[in-house]
């Protein structure tokens, strides 16, 4: 008889292990406890899965994604199929996952091409690049806060890395909620849409009193300032580090600071997302020339 030091107590069989027969209410159980226990004790809100304001539930993100493949022991073999043409980049990305003995589970399925307007446009580096940059090149693109951003169009051929990536990265996340049957714990893919749509998408969710106070909010401008200005300066060079820059200085700001520079935010966040996306090209080119 084993000592209680010594005894394995398996909480979720391998998927192989169930063979070809039924599930039964209790693996069914076992395997939502896992997945559960999973993302109590090592996924982290924010960098495996993130909320969508709005919603009650929760994105998966690709390192939650890759969390789950590695709990349930499936590998994936991505099929990558080109659909671009006239100049534009576009990828239609499958991936199957299997078992570690081979076994097929499932797949998902995702695109992207440089046609989406995250990756077909660019906050312009200063006003010098926006005014030499021809008419039909460049654009300026107005802000659910009232607020306007100067955009140039961006090179493909600058995008493509990410451009596949991220197709694989939808086909992924796709793959794992749909063979862990997780589609009522995760939505999929709802952080890469636009605002406007995640908006018309979680209407009906939000109360109207939220609403409403949400348009004034938006529709708030503070008055010209040296603190305003000041506020907007550093909130412009702090976005143009990165995402994560901007967050962690907005959260250590006042909320008074906050307000100055409100109607500005989605400026804010075209700054911030182009600026992860030069870092994340930068970071490919130079694993790629080592």
């Amino acid at each position: 008889m084993n000592s209680p030091n010594t005894q394995v107590v398996q909480f979720q069989p391998a998927v192989e292990n169930y063979g070809s027969r039924s599930l039964t209410a209790a693996d069914v159980r076992a395997q939502v406890n896992l997945m559960q226990d999973v993302m109590q004790e090592v996924m982290k809100s924010d960098v495996h899965y993130g909320k969508i304001p709005g919603t009650n539930g929760k994105s998966l993100f690709k390192a939650g994604a890759e969390k789950l493949m590695a709990t349930f022991r499936l590998a994936g073999d991505p099929e990558v199929e080109t659909l671009g043409r006239d100049g534009e980049i576009h990828y239609r990305v499958k991936v199957r996952l299997s078992t570690a003995s081979g076994q097929f589970v499932g797949a998902g399925i995702g695109e992207c091409s440089s046609q989406e307007d995250k990756y077909a446009w660019r906050a312009a580096v200063n006003e010098k690049e926006f005014n030499a940059t021809p008419e039909n090149r460049r654009r300026i693109k107005y802000t659910r806060n009232n607020g306007d951003v100067k955009q140039v169009r961006t090179n493909p051929a600058d995008v493509g890395n990410t451009i596949l990536k991220m197709a694989k990265k939808r086909a992924q996340v796709d793959a794992v909620i749909t063979c862990t049957a997780a589609s009522d714990i995760f939505t999929q893919d709802i952080e890469d849409l636009p605002e406007e749509v995640v908006a018309e998408l979680v209407g009906s969710t939000v109360p109207r009193a939220s609403a409403a106070a949400a348009a004034a909010v938006q529709q708030t401008v503070a008055p010209d300032s040296p603190a305003r200005d000041a506020a907007l300066k550093e909130a412009e060079a702090t976005a143009r580090k990165g995402t994560a820059a901007f967050n962690a200085m907005w959260r250590e700001w006042p909320r008074d600071q906050r307000l100055l520079v409100t109607d500005q935010m989605g400026r804010f966040k075209d700054l911030a997302e182009g600026a992860d996306a030069r870092a994340q090209d930068e970071a490919e080119a130079a694993q790629e020339s080592e």
